[in-house]
């Protein structure tokens, strides 16, 4: 998710453990844990929220698709499959001929 090696986990770590300080090291720890947990909840709760107000059909949303790549590319396979287009042809003709630009 991050790219993080061991290498720097451990210098992640010693860091920590020179700004910090031993001491006051697992006091922080568990702060930044009550942190990532009242984060992760306001953003569950946000997501459910939005899926409230979208209405029915949108129960699957997941915040991903709101990407505008995914969101395209989610409805163009979709239409592809509903009217059995090759989604080689549909991605030609989506093109841009950069000498327009």
């Amino acid at each position: 998710m991050f790219n993080i090696g061991a290498g720097e986990l451990i210098v992640l770590a010693v860091l920590a453990l020179i700004l910090i300080g031993p001491d006051k090291l697992p006091s922080f720890a568990q702060s930044a844990a009550q942190f990532l947990q009242k984060v992760r909840g306001m953003a569950n709760s946000a997501t459910a929220e939005l899926r409230e107000n979208l209405g029915p059909g949108y129960e699957d949303l997941q915040v991903t698709d709101l990407h505008p790549k995914k969101f395209i590319k989610k409805h163009l396979d979709t239409l592809a499959t509903e009217s059995n287009v090759d989604m080689t042809e549909l991605k030609k003709s989506a093109q841009i001929d950069p000498d327009l630009l």
